[in-house]
């Protein structure tokens, strides 16, 4: 066979396969959305509601492709890949992002909102807007929307956690964000960044004492498997966003930059409503698991968390946000 006939046979069944796939050829455009998030996340559920509306609204010329379990890398490698203009996207949160601009990180600021309709407000409003204009001019990200809700984070551990002094000498895994960091400390435990993928292993080897996270990552990830106690702190309020390239975004057509933009708010709003759905019945698999599930008084918790915005020089902006908030 010649080289010739060969190469047209692999064209001919990239063809075919393409046409079985998708009834078409590929797409004009494509974006790869890594995510942390578990395939069962009710996020990861909006991700897909996502792509399967890009792609009938675009009619074939947009596709999505999902990466759930980091298969792209770790949050800040693809946030470095957007930046040189490729055309990926990932699930990310404001601390991650306040390394390009500082106001991010008060998003992940200790007791900052109620809920998901506390922090839609702040994350929707012409505040948000600005901050997302700045970050496109110091980092080169676009913000495709931010209304993507995870819940809000407890800690889990092997012992009992009724106030800050019993976090003395735990070593808590977190991000490595500066925000997150100071958050923790103040709370009582000794930070110790890692990534997602590495929480069970650093659990069952005892690298960490514990761990804090929302009800869907936790159960989604088997921690109930590696600890035993859930205190319901709810220290931080973890909102996130789908942050891609912004010199790739400029190169769509305007009609395909406002479906993205668009179907991401809506696949969000749909996401975060599921996730606030989904708590119970988490609580409840954890409970049936053998985990302990703790209500608290918080109080001495946010007393502690307080100075956080301080420290970090937060303090004007979340007078800013309270301000909001209360409108």
């Amino acid at each position: 066979m010649s080289i010739i006939t060969r190469t047209w046979r692999v064209a001919a069944l990239g063809f075919a396969l393409a046409t079985v796939a998708g009834g078409a050829l590929a797409a004009d455009y494509t974006l790869s959305v890594n995510t942390a998030l578990a395939q069962q996340d009710p996020l990861y559920k909006g991700l897909e509601e996502f792509k399967k509306s890009v792609e009938a609204r675009s009619g074939g010329k947009m596709a999505v492709r999902l990466f759930p379990g980091s298969q792209l890398g770790k949050d800040e490698d693809v946030l470095e890949q957007a930046r040189a203009g490729a055309g990926v996207a990932v699930v990310v949160d404001g601390g991650r992002l306040a390394v390009f601009v500082k106001e991010f990180g008060v998003l992940g600021g200790p007791y900052l909102a109620q809920g998901y309709d506390g922090i839609r407000k702040v994350v929707t409003s012409p505040m948000f807007d600005q901050w997302s204009d700045k970050l496109r001019k110091a980092s080169g990200h676009q913000v495709l929307s931010f209304n993507w809700w995870q819940g809000e984070r407890h800690l889990l551990t092997n012992k009992p956690v009724k106030g800050p002094e019993d976090l003395a000498g735990i070593r808590m895994r977190t991000p490595g964000a500066p925000v997150w960091m100071e958050t923790i400390r103040a709370m009582g435990a000794t930070p110790t960044p890692m990534g997602w993928s590495e929480v069970y292993t650093g659990l069952q080897q005892k690298v960490i004492d514990g761990v804090e996270a929302q009800h869907p990552a936790s159960f989604g990830s088997r921690l109930y498997e590696v600890t035993n106690h859930v205190t319901k702190t709810g220290h931080i309020n973890l909102i996130t966003g789908i942050v891609t390239s912004a010199a790739w975004f400029d190169k769509l057509p305007p009609e395909q930059q406002t479906i993205l933009k668009e179907e991401a708010l809506k696949a969000g709003d749909s996401a975060s409503r599921a996730t606030q759905a989904s708590l119970a019945d988490f609580e409840k698999q954890m409970k049936d698991k053998g985990m302990t599930i703790e209500e608290i008084d918080v109080t001495p918790f946010r007393k502690a968390t307080a100075p956080v915005y301080e420290k970090l020089g937060y303090a004007e902006l979340h007078k800013e946000v309270e301000k909001l908030l209360q409108n």
